[in-house]
């Protein structure tokens, strides 16, 4: 089949719009909603944020080389009589009434008038989403969305033409822009779909309508915004709407709060787990601390011994999730071990740094929160080393239980008998540390800092030869700068 062909007339009925200047046959290469990236060609959305207008960048965006802008109503009668009279052609116009109207206007470029600039672009990615035909796997869950995209990506790329989103494009803007990659008509897309308030998921659910859906588990992820975990839950459940009998769950067994809600899936169930029953379960499970997980995986198709170089039992929860889906889609499950088995975690995610000396890093600094932290100090206590060194940035997010929160922590790091703790950021990092020495870490292997670049100086000078390093924290402390320091570090001796 062709691609799908992204014409302003195309694009005008698909979000209720009106090509009111330029050439309505008008094709565009692309969709951006930024002018610092967008490409000769494009299709400008003027996006409207809490801070900024991207009406405000329209004629810019066009300058610039877009072949259109999608604009809020009444934006091209207020710019019309400043057009240059350079741009009042109509070049590129052809035969018929439609294309007389784009006759001696201001511009170039197809202008597309809607309501509501965000609306119309979550419009258009549904639009493409349906003309595609491709199937769509959406995956929610607090902790380890994007490694299960990834893997559920590489397992299905096996047979099929898989797309996934970017990144984390996975909110109500970013995950329409992820889908307009459908146009080339994939086979399946994977794309995650991330929340921070009720309703969210929701709208992300309308736009993409997926055939299949993946929960992996419910944390204190957004806390703050949240009056208890109960409710993310319920907020992630949200994930169930417009399903019909015909499509597929992918739930974790091993999380009652989605246990619990499960009787709510209007379609077919098939769970994934380690310490619970389920359709596609990991026993004999053998952590290899820095060097993977391995276990025995019994499935509706069989059995197989899997083994992967991801680390630590939340990233063998995020295999399984991948191999059930790979399973619905028909991949044999020896493809699916042996692909496991070459698996890399994303950047920041889990990653594994071997450097000079036999120091060794486990860099989770992309993001954080409470049950993702957890996790990462089980691998980090799973793991043999002459010294062990957490390195917690504050977690964002929590509201009022955020000092509760990171207390929790601290025990948790004194109890895995962790030798040393630095902690980033704010009251709640504090927090951490002084639960730390409470619960009996010596005072002496304790320290707080205030920013990454400090913490950054004092774990360079502090780390030795054979060490084995954790580094985690959200993003708005920017952990990953101890990670980058411990590199420079490790690479001037090396």
């Amino acid at each position: 089949m062709n691609p799908i062909a992204l014409t302003a007339t195309w694009v005008a009925s698909a979000t209720g719009g009106v090509v009111v200047s330029g050439n309505p046959w008008t094709a565009f290469d692309g969709v951006s909603i930024d002018t610092r990236t967008l490409k000769a060609g494009d299709l400008f959305f003027a996006i409207r944020g809490e801070r900024f207008d991207g009406a405000q960048f329209a004629a810019l965006a066009i300058e610039a080389g877009a072949a259109g802008v999608v604009v809020p109503r009444g934006w091209y009668a207020l710019v019309k009589p400043f057009a240059t009279a350079e741009g009042a052609t109509s070049e590129g116009a052809t035969s018929g009434s439609a294309a007389s109207e784009a006759v001696a206007q201001p511009f170039r470029a197809a202008v597309i008038e809607v309501a509501d600039t965000t609306a119309a672009l979550q419009a258009l990615a549904h639009a493409i989403r349906r003309e595609s035909g491709t199937k769509v796997v959406a995956i929610t869950g607090s902790a380890g969305k994007t490694t299960t995209k990834e893997v559920t990506g590489e397992l299905l790329a096996t047979r099929y033409r898989v797309v996934r989103n970017r990144g984390n494009l996975n909110n109500h803007i970013g995950l329409p822009l992820s889908l307009m990659e459908l146009r080339e008509r994939p086979e399946i897309a994977v794309v995650e779909f991330g929340m921070s308030h009720a309703g969210e998921i929701s709208t992300l659910v309308r736009i993409a309508e997926p055939d299949l859906r993946v929960w992996t588990n419910v944390g204190e992820a957004h806390l703050g915004f949240f009056e208890s975990v109960g409710a993310i839950a319920d907020a992630k459940a949200e994930i169930f709407e417009g399903a019909l009998p015909v499509h597929v769950l992918v739930a974790n067994a091993d999380d009652p709060l989605i246990a619990a809600r499960l009787d709510r899936f209007r379609g077919r169930v098939v769970t994934f787990g380690i310490e619970q029953a389920a359709d596609v379960r990991a026993t004999a499970v053998v952590d290899r601390g820095v060097d993977g997980m391995r276990a025995r995986v019994t499935t509706p198709r069989g059995e197989a011994e899997i083994a992967t170089p991801l680390v630590g039992r939340a990233n063998l929860a995020n295999v399984l999730a991948a191999a059930a889906v790979a399973i619905e889609f028909g991949v044999p499950l020896t493809e699916i071990a042996a692909k496991a088995a070459t698996l890399q975690p994303a950047s920041h995610r889990g990653e594994v740094v071997r450097l000079a000396g036999g120091v060794t890093v486990i860099d989770d600094s992309y993001n954080a929160n409470p049950t993702a932290t957890r996790r990462a100090l089980d691998v980090l206590a799973a793991s043999p080393a002459p010294r062990r060194v957490a390195v917690l940035g504050e977690m964002l997010e929590l509201g009022d239980r955020a000092p509760s929160l990171h207390a929790e922590i601290g025990r948790a790091v004194a109890h895995a008998r962790i030798d040393v703790l630095y902690t980033v950021g704010g009251p709640p990092a504090r927090a951490m540390s002084d639960a730390a020495t409470a619960a009996g870490m010596p005072p002496a292997n304790v320290r707080f800092f205030a920013t990454s670049d400090e913490a950054a100086e004092a774990t360079a000078a502090l780390v030795g030869d054979g060490d084995l390093v954790l580094v985690k924290g959200s993003r708005g402390v920017r952990t990953d700068r101890v990670v980058e320091r411990l590199k420079a570090e490790r690479a001037e001796r090396g």
